[in-house]
């Protein structure tokens, strides 16, 4: 049996290669009052792209690589991201799937983890599923946000992942920051990943993944930047998995896959945003998925394509 990689421990090398470069990637790291590391990469610094890309790739668990592209297959926003993964259950599901729920009444905190510290906490119900399992002494979890948690809500994370306040790093960025709308780009494959599972597809037949999706500009507002980077992936975003099992199985996979089978499609995403009064949470998730998809079955040797870019609704999102 083949030995689970561990994310955390692949991720711990990536950050202490971003900390090296700190000054070079225009990020601010610092110690909190509890010995955690934190990383600024885009919420009161400037960051830029490859501080973005590089915490893409911390997201993922270190199983994944997300490169730049001028050719992100719309004509007027040729720059975009490759995300690529021979691992995209763990990578995307296990890591970088924004999972885990951290509040504070006291202070008012609130976010949405992502990275490898959720595989050490599992306080989701989706690791019963994955049956992955992580030990490591040090957790990295990413936020997406102005700001990093305060000390009573440090010291729950790093008692959720097994480990010493000392061994725990955030990393966090605004959703309107160079860095930011890198990293949520890069969150292309792991969109397609989950709803692959939502739609029941046995995840264990998912072999290997990549996917394509402009960079939106970023915006100093957060409803836009939402809307921006969302449409980006919605309208925007191309993913070809390779699979295995029954080709109908994959075929299904491929027709149910792309945004444009959800009731919500059509429409920028800040609109639909707009027309749900700011409730997030009335919006379909299924809408959260990819344009344009091609499952690719290696047993079988057949491919199923489904879905169309909408490049003229990112036109109208990103200008």
């Amino acid at each position: 049996m083949v030995k689970q990689p561990s994310v955390s421990a692949r991720a711990a090398k990536l950050v202490d290669e971003i900390v090296a470069d700190a000054d070079a990637l225009r990020i601010s790291v610092s110690k909190g009052s509890l010995g955690e590391r934190l990383i600024d990469m885009g919420a009161n610094v400037v960051g830029g792209l490859e501080a973005g890309r590089r915490l893409g790739e911390v997201c993922m668990g270190g199983l994944g690589t997300v490169a730049f592209t001028q050719s992100s297959g719309l004509k007027n926003w040729p720059l975009g991201v490759v995300v690529s993964s021979n691992n995209p259950v763990i990578a995307c599901l296990a890591s970088q799937y924004a999972g885990w729920t951290i509040s504070d009444e006291a202070s008012g905190f609130f976010a949405l983890g992502s990275g490898p510290a959720r595989a050490l906490s599992r306080v989701e119900d989706l690791y019963k599923e994955l049956g992955y399992v992580d030990h490591h002494p040090q957790a990295t979890l990413v936020i997406e946000g102005d700001k990093a948690p305060p000390s009573a809500v440090i010291a729950k994370l790093s008692t959720g992942c097994g480990i010493d306040p000392t061994g725990l790093t955030i990393m966090y960025a605004t959703t309107w920051s160079l860095a930011g709308t890198v990293q949520i780009a890069a969150r292309v494959l792991e969109v397609a990943i989950h709803k692959a599972h939502a739609l029941h597809f046995p995840l264990e037949n998912i072999l290997d993944g990549t996917g394509t999706t402009p960079i939106a500009p970023p915006i100093p507002d957060f409803v836009k930047a939402m809307g921006r980077t969302n449409d980006a992936i919605i309208y925007g975003g191309r993913i070809h998995l390779f699979v295995k099992g029954p080709d109908t199985d994959a075929k299904r996979l491929a027709e149910n896959l792309p945004s444009s089978t959800c009731g919500a499609y059509g429409k920028p995403f800040a609109e639909i945003f707009a027309d749900v009064n700011g409730d997030f949470y009335k919006i379909d998730p299924m809408l959260f998925s990819p344009a344009q998809v091609i499952v690719s079955n290696v047993e079988t040797g057949n491919s199923f394509r489904a879905g169309e870019l909408a490049p003229e609704i990112v036109d109208a999102s990103f200008r």
